[in-house]
């Protein structure tokens, strides 16, 4: 019975940070697949994206994105 009450609890605040995760990481591999350049090879960073978590895009959108120069 604690479990469900404790689980009750938490889910409010965990289920907006997993959905802002999802989308992040679905958002940042999209953009690294359609990239026609990026810092290092796109299989590195879609292998960041993934397992990295919510730092894993946050670190694509910083430092893996380059603009064609």
């Amino acid at each position: 019975m604690d479990e469900t009450i404790v689980l009750s609890k938490i889910l409010p605040i965990i289920a907006p940070i997993l959905v802002i995760q999802i989308v992040l990481m679905v958002i940042a591999i999209v953009m690294c697949v359609r990239a026609e350049h990026t810092s290092g090879s796109k299989l590195m960073w879609i292998l960041i994206i993934m397992l990295i978590g919510l730092f894993g895009p946050i670190a694509f959108f910083l430092f893996g994105r380059r603009d064609g120069r």
